[in-house]
């Protein structure tokens, strides 16, 4: 066993990890960049092994589905850290992705595809819907039990001392375990639905109990599949999807991709050459790796997650859905090279007869082909870790016979939603094409870079909302700096002001914060908050400054550019700002004709408004029009101020989706002013029937005509009813009631006027009509 050359000979081992040998620590003119290294789980000093040049292979896919957005956490996260390594530090790098297409849940979910497939024509063809029905009942009570079983399984207690971290790893499968579970109810429920629908639809049935029929037709009749195409089609399928949704989320490509199935030939040679160095075995067509061989050989096995037993849950995940259930091996951590190939799986020809590769040996091979016996880095999701990358590294180094295959291994934190880490087996993902059609790839790239890159982090509206927020601060700042820039700077007075002096001095505090937090293992969150305060600080200096300096403005705003360029947030080579979209190539006149054209008929409907003597109300009119309508769509925000206005370019959607709120908003303002002119016209129109009547008419009309029974000469009343003179109290009342019906009457006839009480009553009738008809007619 040997290091390869430029790694230090003698070994750093520290608190509870293996031996992590360290690239040499020259030259000294390397950035004193830390990076946190699973190996060590620590920060550690990086120094490529080989002068600047740094090799870096990163996990691929496995195409056997659409990509969620627990796929790009990791694969927006590396290259967010790629871009900085590049164009920041000034790194070369040689940039490796692989494409996982012979795997068991490719294989699974090919295979379970087509036997739906002819499954669901051969029952509609049959029509026999209480056949399907009791096919139903029996896929989805064989779910339930399965998934009640791994729940009992996982609910099973731990003998005493197990580790702390196989308890809290057993914690987390039963969360997840009986959240399936719970799942399921859900489609039992969908299943019950279509029984009791009564509409006896075959294929809603089918639809409704998809997972679990797929399920039991694979145990039944997987075996039957016999057609390789499917498997290799399939894949190839969702590789491509792969490839478009990272280029819509602006990853740049790699610089090598390699692909398993092209690599069989080779794979096969390396298991040969693993076996020859005496650390793995055949046993029943297939090879295992001999994990006590290699540590009794003194390699370190697990050097990501030392000091803690493989559980049985470890171990089903490496091998995988379909792997053996016969005890073929001599030790239960010894994990799979090559698996002999069972019925309905696809096979390649081998030493030790038809099978496929393991797992893990397929990156082993292909990073190897390309890096050979050291890489500088090795990317992955966290939930890799193990058992894939520790296996990864074992077989190897058992290949090369070296003491380090890799000197930096990086994981990206999981994605979680709801508490649970995204994936697809929990149903609970969000795909990246759906993600994209509600947030773009800015908004989603900043919400990776306001969150570590290596520590769990949550999708919800409020890391999107900030995400959303950043970006709109800074598209703010550069458009009000380019409004800046648009002056003529050398008519003004130059040199600086104590003002200028300050702005300057924080623009440099600010440069060495940020590459403080760079070297501090790539702190973007950091970076975007020291960028915030800058942006801030010279908003502050804009709005006091009447002459703002234009050549310090734009130092600072270049900067800020060049910043989110390199995490890949600016896009396009303006020297200010995010970009824009289109306007690449063409003609002069065929960029500026838009323009053009909006000014003209802007001009023609300002004459016209002249000539026809117009009020300034349509003017204005006019003038709105062209800022919400026909400048919004050609992406030029208008923000007036109360001396002038300023212009910004901008996404024209965004600002389409800006006018329309402010519209519905001044819609449903003038609605509800609308409503309440409606009330009020209600109440006075009641107020005026009532006070339409003198006195004498009031004590003779409506309820009062049954509750007194004579009248003074003034109308006033003398009895009740029943004959019975008034009290003291009720003569005051009905002197207080003759008093305010009087005053009230006499202000309707001043209201009222010349036209007479019955006309303007009438009026108000017709206005009250008038207004609920425009109200139904907007509503």
């Amino acid at each position: 066993m040997s290091c390869a050359p430029g790694l230090c000979t003698k070994p750093t081992i520290k608190m509870g990890r293996l031996r992590w040998y360290a690239p040499d620590r020259s030259p000294e003119d390397m950035p004193q960049l830390y990076v946190h290294n699973s190996i060590t789980d620590d920060l550690d000093l990086f120094r490529p092994r080989q002068s600047r040049t740094v090799k870096w292979y990163t996990c691929g896919p496995t195409v056997y589905d659409a990509c969620h957005m627990g796929h790009a956490r990791a694969y927006l996260t590396f290259d967010i850290l790629r871009r900085i390594m590049e164009d920041y530090f000034h790194f070369d790098l040689l940039y490796q992705v692989n494409i996982t297409d012979i795997d068991d849940k490719i294989i699974l979910r090919a295979r379970q595809n087509k036997l739906m497939a002819d499954y669901k024509a051969k029952s509609l063809e049959a029509g026999d819907y209480a056949s399907v029905l009791e096919y139903v009942e029996v896929a989805t009570v064989a779910m339930r039990q399965k998934l009640e079983q791994k729940v009992r399984e996982l609910e099973e207690p731990f003998p005493e001392g197990t580790p702390t971290k196989q308890v809290e790893k057993r914690a987390e499968a039963l969360a997840e375990a009986k959240f399936k579970l719970e799942q399921f109810g859900g489609v039992e429920a969908a299943v019950e639905e279509v029984k009791v629908g009564g509409s006896n639809s075959i294929e809603d049935l089918i639809a409704a109990a998809h997972d679990a029929l797929a399920a039991q037709l694979d145990k039944e009749f997987g075996a039957s599949v016999t057609d390789q195409m499917i498997y290799q089609d399939h894949a190839r399928k969702f590789e491509k999807e792969f490839h478009e949704d990272m280029k819509a989320l602006g990853v740049k490509e790699p610089d090598v991709i390699t692909r398993v199935t092209e690599y069989v030939p080779q794979i096969v040679d390396y298991i040969k050459g693993i076996i020859d160095n005496g650390f793995a075995y055949e046993s029943n067509g297939s090879v295992y790796f001999d994990t006590n061989g290699f540590k009794n050989k003194g390699y370190d096995y697990r050097k990501l997650k030392p000091g803690v037993d493989t559980s049985a849950e470890e171990m089903a995940e490496g091998e995988g859905a379909l792997a053996s259930g016969s005890t073929e091996k001599k030790h239960p951590n010894d994990f799979a090279l090559w698996k002999a190939s069972k019925p309905g799986e696809p096979s390649w020809e081998s030493d030790w007869g038809p099978g496929r590769p393991g797992w893990h040996i397929e990156c082993s091979v292909m990073a190897s082909d390309i890096f050979g016996e050291n890489m500088d880095i090795h990317g992955g999701g966290v939930d890799l870790m193990f058992p894939h990358h520790d296996n990864e590294m074992a077989q190897s180094e058992a290949f090369h016979q070296c003491c380090q295959w890799v000197n930096y291994f990086l994981h990206a934190g999981h994605l979680h939603i709801k508490g649970l880490k995204m994936s697809k087996s929990l149903k609970n993902f969000i795909t990246i094409r759906q993600a994209l059609q509600e947030h773009t790839p800015r908004q989603l790239r900043f919400m990776f870079l306001l969150q570590p890159w290596d520590k769990p982090m949550n999708y919800s509206d409020q890391t999107v909302d900030d995400a959303k927020a950043k970006e709109k601060y800074f598209k703010n700042f550069f458009g009000a700096a380019k409004s800046v820039l648009r002056n003529d700077f050398v008519s003004e007075r130059q040199g600086w002001t104590e003002a200028d002096r300050a702005l300057w001095e924080t623009l440099n505090e600010i440069q060495l914060k940020v590459h403080k937090s760079l070297l501090d293992n790539f702190k973007t969150y950091d970076v975007i908050q020291h960028l915030v305060d800058l942006v801030k600080e010279c908003n502050t200096y804009l709005t006091a400054e009447s002459k703002p300096k234009n050549l310090l403005i734009q130092k600072v705003a270049i900067y800020v550019t060049k910043m989110l360029r390199i995490f890949g947030v600016v896009e396009g080579s303006d020297k200010i700002g995010f970009g824009s979209d289109g306007g690449e190539g063409g003609s002069k006149e065929e960029v500026i004709a838009p323009f053009v054209d909006a000014f003209v008929d802007f001009r023609e409907k300002v004459r016209v408004a002249a000539k026809t003597k117009s009020s300034p109300g349509d003017l204005l009119k006019e003038c709105d029009d062209v800022r919400d309508d026909t400048l919004a769509n050609l992406g030029i925000r208008v923000e007036d101020g109360a001396d002038s206005s300023v212009w910004k370019m901008d996404d024209p959607e965004t600002i389409r989706k800006e006018v329309e709120e402010k519209r519905q908003k001044a819609a449903e303002a003038a609605a509800k002013k609308k409503k309440a002119k409606i009330e009020k016209l209600e109440k006075d129109l009641q107020k005026a029937e009532k006070d339409r009547l003198t006195p004498v008419e009031m004590f003779k009309s409506g309820s009062n005509a049954d509750k007194w029974g004579s009248y003074d000469d003034d109308g006033k009343p003398l009895t009740t009813k029943a004959g019975e003179p008034l009290s003291k109290s009720q003569k005051k009342s009905v002197d207080k009631e003759a008093k305010n019906q009087e005053k009230n009457h006499q202000k309707l006839l001043k209201s009222a006027g010349d036209q007479g009480i019955d006309a303007y009553i009438s009026s108000l009738q017709k206005d009250l009509e008038n207004l609920k008809l425009e109200f139904q007619k907007d509503d």
